[in-house]
């Protein structure tokens, strides 16, 4: 098990992992923050949100400078300190978001299935549908190598829809409350592996990795890191993951917040946070 003390990477799922899934608070998890500031360790943001609504996550919580993982592994933002990388500031994976929403409005021609895109929203409605301040459903909107769909129709057609996706090289990925569409090549997994690699790179220091996550979209994460914590959800299915054992995973009996504090106190033990704040 990694302490404190060793080279350790955190990468954490946001919505209904590191902040509640209905306010969005996440000051649960404030004290455990600070104190992997303390010892050094990057906490990682990994989630569907764009990079602007990413950015502006890191401002709130203090994480401003390290890299993350936006638009479900399709955007990876590096580090402030590897400006020397020939991809500097930001990687963009796969096809950029004009040319998937453009395959997705002509799929909906031809097969008339029922399905509404951010990009077709204002920021108006947006906010009146997903409950986000309109300031935040601007920022949704701002997608550089994904589209975000609010499904209108039936499972069986959202089968055929996901196997005509696959087709073309595109992921159809289930989030908390919405479905993503990215280049195949994009991914969560393919992320946070690119992202320890290059901190390898940059430190000449093997890390352990932890991952948190609590839905479906987040299991490529939670299976690409040494440890895994899942926070628990709201989704009936669960997380299924490849390698899920007591000395690999754990699974919060809080959410949001309270569950990733959770499964940090397991890690690390219940004391760690409180006693780096006195």
């Amino acid at each position: 098990m990694p302490s404190l003390d060793s080279p350790l990477l955190v990468f954490t799922d946001v919505d209904g992992t590191l902040c509640d899934n209905h306010t969005g608070d996440w000051q649960a998890a404030a004290d455990w923050l600070a104190t992997l500031s303390e010892h050094h360790v990057p906490v990682i943001l990994c989630s569907s949100k764009t990079a602007a609504e990413m950015m502006a996550l890191q401002k709130t919580m203090g994480l401003q400078g390290l890299p993350f993982i936006a638009e479900n592994g399709a955007v990876i933002q590096l580090d402030e300190h590897w400006q020397d990388h020939e991809t500097y500031p930001r990687i963009i994976t796969g096809s950029p978001h004009e040319e998937i929403a453009s395959v997705l409005q002509k799929l909906r021609l031809k097969h008339g299935w029922k399905f509404t895109m951010f990009d077709e929203l204002d920021e108006h409605v947006l906010s009146e549908l997903t409950g986000m301040p309109p300031a935040q459903a601007s920022l949704a909107r701002l997608q550089e190598a994904s589209e975000t769909l609010i499904w209108r129709d039936s499972d069986e057609e959202m089968t055929a829809f996901a196997t005509m996706l696959g087709q073309l090289g595109l992921r159809f990925v289930q989030g908390a409350r919405f479905w993503h569409v990215l280049d195949e090549r994009g991914g969560k997994d393919q992320a946070v592996n690119w992202l320890t690699r290059q901190y390898h790179h940059y430190t000449g220091k093997h890390a352990f990795t932890l991952g948190l996550g609590d839905g479906p979209n987040d299991a490529p994460l939670l299976d690409s890191v040494d440890y895994a914590i899942v926070v628990k959800g709201l989704n009936r299915q669960g997380v299924q993951l490849r390698k899920d054992t007591p000395d690999r995973v754990y699974h919060s009996q809080h959410e949001g917040a309270a569950g990733w504090r959770e499964g940090l106190d397991h890690l690390f033990g219940a004391g760690a946070a409180s006693s780096e704040q006195t």
